[in-house]
């Protein structure tokens, strides 16, 4: 099993830009989907980006789309999120999962990526602030 662990969270201005950075161990990150979901206190988990296992896939929320970069580095069990134009609706807890490559066809032809009932590990989040 993987353990994921989230780094990079920040108060920034709107229109600044963060990475963040989800760090796999305990099981060869390439065996698995990483997603990057966000939270606000009060509204449902939602589903920011996608990147497939090997393949590189990658598939976006619309909120995000055009501004943030999903990509990862396998050889360092390393996922990232490059956030740009943050906006002050960007302001959320962020958190990694994964889901293992067995079973990421599944949420991917079902186009069901954004789902958090779809994966099973989870880090414990990071803060990022977006404000003047």
């Amino acid at each position: 099993q993987v353990q994921l662990v989230e780094s990079g969270g920040d108060v920034v201005q709107p229109g600044g830009s963060l990475r963040l950075s989800c760090v796999g161990s305990g099981a060869a990150l390439d065996s698995y989907a990483i997603g990057w979901f966000r939270q606000v206190p009060g509204k449902e988990r939602e589903g920011v980006a996608c990147i497939e296992s090997t393949d590189g896939g990658t598939y976006y929320g619309d909120s995000v789309k055009g501004r943030f970069t999903i990509s990862r580095d396998n050889s360092k069990s390393t996922a990232y999120l490059q956030m740009n134009s943050l906006r002050p609706e960007d302001t959320a807890f962020y958190y990694c999962a994964a889901v293992s490559k067995t079973f990421e066809h599944i949420i991917i032809t079902a186009d069901e990526w954004f789902l958090p009932s779809g994966y099973d590990f989870w880090g414990q989040g990071t803060q990022v602030t977006v404000s003047s």
